[in-house]
This record gives structure tokens, C-alpha cells and sequence, in this order.
């Protein structure tokens, strides 16, 4: 069966049609795959990356204390976001995530804005871990390579290629390999517990900026200028619910997931900024790219770590290529992109939607920029923050009576803390990289341009996230 010929027009400027059953029948993900702890797994996978190298870039911006207090912060911000998503995603179970919150509260403007956002991050985020294992491979002298671009296109061939085996087996391997990588921290905080030493967190030489001192060299600019920084600890977490329609129960297990996923988080953060920093020293640790095996120095732990190091960055790697997938895969089959990225393949897997963000990340990884990758791509994440928030707030106004299997605790102002935070997270990356951020920003404004002179106009009403916007307004017409 093809598209229906009507068109249906909507108040808010959009049109939408009908597609056949074929249409879904070709754009279908494996049910059913995932429970909370894989999902939990998950959480952690997307992020664990950021506790092996990233972070301490924001010791060059703000110093051990500006880095410190930065991520109290944002530990913070993303504690009430995974808490206000959790009651999204039991509400509105599909693969769109945080586009799909945000299209039920915001509107198709809202939603796609949201979806692009969050493919920004996505896309951009394993182009900077591709830098940082062509770090690790390098100093460990794998294979004799010394020029990273051979890492760069070894990973993404052979993790997409995995990942077109379909979700069941991706988050399997994704399951062991960031277990894996959970040891490799234990194993860090063994030995960095040993070399710990107070007075090599302020190794760094005060500035004469304001408020600069031994703790806060670089002042209190330096908390705002580490903020991008200390995100890449939890950066990513919020992908979990794209895995709603693979899980089983996800009203029930989404929520679950996430919030177990963000307290080994907590944990693992604080132990690898304190005791990397103890360790290393400040100074010495601030710029590299291995910054774990640094801090170890030329012990035996280190060359443990040094190695699963490599599993904690593959994880995320990995698990992020998942789900740029499912993010460009739920908004081509709603028609708000093209749609042949989200077509399927025989093992249930979005072809296309894995390999073209790939190609894209691949080319930006060239750069061998990490710090700069990672700036660009925590760029559209604050920004995705702020309209999920949003999203959340507006939901719990204007649709007090939604079923949510799942209540954010403090509910708005659990919520309205993380908006104000994740708005701020956004200046912060324009202090850190105006130029990048800038890019970023004019790709973002291509997105919305492609969207309001086309997109619009060709959405398919029968896509999962448009059949809930449908219900909505049915609701709020028969009130």
C-alpha cells in the first residue's frame, strides 16, 4: 500500500499525510531487547568515556577548584534532568527520546528543534572520542601507529558494522565491554589512592584574573569556563529513553534505567576528578589525552588502566553511535527528515541512520581537535537540556492529568533548577570555544531553515511521535 494522496493541515503551519503500511512495515526496530539493567548499562556506557579522558580539559579552563565546583553543579542540573526525563519517558514510550517529549509539550517547531539538538551532540560526540582512543592507542604503540586517522576509521567501520547486526547483540557486547570498563576504574582508584597527595590538586599557578587564588587560578571565570568540562562526565545519559520501543516495559524500565544509570555516575565521577587530579597533579594532567594513565605515572596499574581505558572509550563510542541512530531513525520516519535514513534492515537495525552520521563523524574526528569536538558537542546538548526542560514544565501545566507511571520528585522545580543551569551550560561553551560553538550554531539554524521551507509540509501523520501530538490535540478538543 503507498501514501494516501490527502494532505491534512494543521493550525501550527505543518501538514501532515498518511503512509501505507509498507511504510512502517520497512521503518521497524526490534521489540522487546532490553531491561532496566541493560538499559542502566546503557546510561553508563554512553558516558563512562568521559570519566577515561575529556574531563581534565577543564582544569586548563578553571583549575581544580573551577573544575570542582562546576561539577557539583552540573552533577546536580543532570540529577533533576534524568529525574524530569524518567516521568517523560514513562509517559511517552518511543524512540524519539527527548524530540518526542518535546513534540507532544512544544509542538513540531519544539520537537524538531529538540531532535536536532540532541543529533548535534550525538553525532559530533564520537568524533571527539575517536580522538581520544587514537590517544590511548598511541601511547601504548598498538600496531606501531602514530598517526590517529587509521583509529578513527578502524572504529567507526567496525562498530557500525556491529551495530548493523541488529540492537539485541549492540547492547550485549555494549553490556560487557563497559563492565569491562567499570573494572578499569576500580583497578585507577586502587592505585591513584596510593599516590594521593593534597597539594597536587592546586599544582596550578594562579592568574591575576578575579577571585584567582591556589584553588581557583584561573578565578571565578574559571567555574563558568569548566562547566562544558565537567558536563562530559554525564554527557549523553539523556539517551537512554531512546531505547523505549527495543525495551521491555518501558514505562517501567526506562525510568528505572536512567536513574540507576546516573547514580554510578555520581560515583564514578567524583572518584576519577579527586583522585586522577590527587594523583597526577593538576598540571601535569590538564592537556592530555590519557589523562588516567598520566596520573599513574609508569607503574604496572597504569598500563592496566591503559588498556581498559581503551574498553571505557569504546563503550561509549559505541553506545552513542546507537543512538544518533535511533534519534536520526525517529525523526526520518515522522518525515521531519529525509526518509530513506530510517529505513530498516533485515536484523531490525536503521541502515542509513547509522552509517551517514558515521561518514560525518568520521570527517570531523580528522581534526584531531578532542577539546574542541567535545565543546561543540556539549553545545547542542545544553541546548536539548533546555527545551526537554521546558518540555517537562509545559507537560505538567497544561496536561496535569497525563498517565505518568513515574512522578518527578519536586516536580517543576526539580525541573525549572536543571532549565536554568542547562541555559547557562549553553553561554559557557561560547567562552570556551566562540568559534565552534558559533558552527554549531549555524548548522543548527540550517536544520530549522530546511525544516520550515520543507519538512513541514511532508510530515507522516502515522509515525509513533505524531499519532501521540494527534492524541493531544483530540484530548484537548474534546475538553
Amino acid at each position: 500500500m503507498s501514501a494516501t494522496e490527502s494532505i491534512s493541515s494543521h493550525h501550527d503551519g505543518t501538514q501532515s499525510h498518511i503512509e501505507g503500511s509498507d511504510y512502517l512495515a520497512r521503518r521497524q526496530l526490534k521489540k522487546g531487547t532490553a531491561g532496566w539493567v541493560l538499559l542502566a548499562g546503557l546510561g553508563v556506557s554512553y558516558v563512562i568515556s568521559g570519566d577515561y579522558s575529556g574531563w581534565n580539559f577543564g582544569l586548563e579552563q578553571g583549575g581544580f577548584g573551577g573544575l570542582l565546583i562546576a561539577a557539583v553543579i552540573i552533577a546536580g542540573m543532570y540529577l533533576a534532568m534524568v529525574l524530569g526525563m524518567a516521568e517523560m519517558s514513562s509517559a511517552l514510550p518511543a524512540a524519539g527520546g527527548g524530540y518526542t517529549f518535546a513534540r507532544r509539550a512544544l509542538g513540531p517547531w519544539g520537537g524538531f528543534a529538540t531532535g536536532t539538538a540532541i543529533l548535534i551532540e550525538y553525532a559530533i560526540a564520537p568524533a571527539a572520542i575517536a580522538t581520544f582512543i587514537g590517544a590511548y592507542v598511541e601511547s601504548l604503540t598498538l600496531f606501531g601507529i602514530t598517526d590517529g586517522w587509521w583509529i578513527y576509521l578502524a572504529v567507526y567501520a567496525v562498530f557500525i558494522g556491529i551495530h548493523l547486526s541488529g540492537a539485541g547483540e549492540a547492547l550485549k557486547v555494549m553490556f560487557v565491554i563497559t563492565a569491562i570498563a567499570l573494572v578499569g576504574l576500580i583497578v585507577f582508584a586502587v592505585a591513584a589512592a596510593g599516590q594521593f597527595e593534597l597539594s597536587n590538586l592546586t599544582t596550578i599557578a594562579p592568574t591575576d584574573a578575579a577571585g584567582a587564588s591556589d584553588f581557583l587560578p584561573f578565578g571565578f571565570i574559571g567555574i563558568w569556563a569548566a562547566v562544558p568540562f565537567a558536563i562530559w562526565f554525564f554527557l549523553a545519559i539523556e539517551g537512554v529513553p531512546l531505547a523505549a520501543e527495543e525495551a521491555k516495559d518501558p514505562s517501567r524500565n526506562v525510568p528505572r534505567g536512567i536513574i540507576a544509570a546516573m547514580a554510578v555516575l555520581l560515583v564514578t565521577a567524583t572518584t576519577v576528578l579527586v583522585l586522577a587530579t590527587g594523583a597526577g597533579g593538576a598540571d601535569a594532567i590538564q592537556s592530555s589525552g590519557n589523562p588516567l594513565v598520566e596520573a599513574l605515572g609508569d607503574s604496572p596499574a597504569a598500563k592496566v588502566v591503559n588498556y581498559i581505558g581503551l574498553a571505557g572509550l569504546v563503550a561509549s563510542f559505541f553506545s552513542i553511535m546507537y543512538a544518533y541512530s535511533r534519534q536520526l531513525f525517529a525523526l526520518s520516519r515522522a518525515g521531519y527528515l529525509p526518509t530513506t535514513l530510517s529505513v530498516t534492515n533485515s536484523r531490525k537495525a536503521p541502515t542509513l541512520a547509522l552509517i551517514v552520521p558515521g561518514v560525518i563523524g568520521f570527517l570531523l574526528s580528522l581534526t584531531g581537535q578532542g577539546d574542541m569536538l567535545l565543546n561543540m558537542a556539549v553545545f547542542g546538548a545544553a541546548l536539548s537540556y533546555v527545551l526537554m526542560m521546558v518540555s517537562h514544565i509545559v507537560l505538567r501545566r497544561r496536561e496535569p492529568d497525563m498517565e505518568r507511571p513515574y512522578r518527578t520528585p519536586g516536580g517543576v522545580v526539580t525541573t525549572g533548577f536543571a532549565l536554568v543551569i542547562a541555559a547557562l551550560a549553553v553561554v559557557a561553551t561560547f567562552l570556551v570555544h566562540s568559534t565552534a560553538a558559533l558552527w554549531c550554531l549555524v548548522v543548527f539554524g540550517a536544520f530549522m531553515l530546511y525544516f520550515g521551507i520543507y519538512s513541514r509540509h511532508h510530515l507522516v501523520a502515522n509515525s509513533p511521535d505524531e499519532e501521540f501530538a494527534a492524541l493531544a490535540r483530540a484530548e484537548a478538543e474534546l475538553e
